[in-house]
Parts: C-alpha cells; structure tokens; sequence
C-alpha cells in the first residue's frame, strides 16, 4: 500500500507543505493524460531516480517521498490514495521499465509491490463467484 501512496506523490499530486496534509494543489491533475503520455511520464521517473532534470514540482515531490514511505502517506488526501492506486496500476502493469527503475531506489526488496499484488489478489477473491 505504500507504494501505491507514493506513485500518487510521483506525478505531483502533493506537494509538502507544514500543514498536517500535503497540499491538495494538483489533487485534480489528469493522471490518465500524465500516464498516458510517455514523454511526461519518463521525465517524472527520471527526476525521481536522480537520472534527470526536475521540474520545481518534481523536485519537492522527489524530498517528500521518504516521509511519505515512512508514515504510510498519512498525511495524504483522499484523491491522493485513489490516484497513487491507479498509477501503481498502470506501472506495474504497462510500464514494468519504469517500475523497474523506480523500485532500484525506492522499492530494492520489493515490499510495495508485493503489497500491491496481494491486494490485487485480494480482490480477485473477493470479486469471485
């Protein structure tokens, strides 16, 4: 689940601020347009992995994402949790390149995505008949 959390923090969903949540400035940023564009989506990987430039919202995002790790993104909003579910999605399941970078540094013993695949588990059996 945390990991699912911190996809959400990649794409500048939330930035930190001193207040108890992380803002909710880019709580309606389009992800599906972000996920779907490889040039966008490359960039924020790269910021992230220390492999390129990052933009002034990357760059923030990049010194939040420990205390995110840290706290299970306690201090995330609502949209933030639904987003970080559906980028975690769309990574590990169409982008495994930029989940296999991703997971080198923030992710090395495979934590979230196990998380992330016995929750998809989990709802498989529940959905069942």
């Amino acid at each position: 689940m945390k990991w699912i959390l911190v996809l959400c923090l990649t794409f500048g969903s939330v930035l930190c601020d001193s207040s108890e949540k992380y803002t909710s400035r880019y709580d309606d940023m389009d992800l599906e347009n972000v996920l779907s564009n490889y040039r966008i989506l490359d960039n924020y990987i790269k910021c992230l992995v220390n492999e390129g430039p990052c933009t002034p919202d990357a760059k923030e995002l990049k010194n939040v994402l420990p205390d995110a790790l840290e706290s299970d993104c306690a201090k995330c909003t609502d949209k933030q949790r639904i987003g970080t579910q559906i980028v975690l999605k769309y990574l590990i399941d169409n982008r495994p390149d930029a989940w296999e970078s991703l997971e080198k540094v923030y992710d090395f013993a495979g934590v979230y995505k196990q998380k992330y695949l016995d929750d998809k588990t989990d709802k498989t059996t529940t959905n069942s008949p």
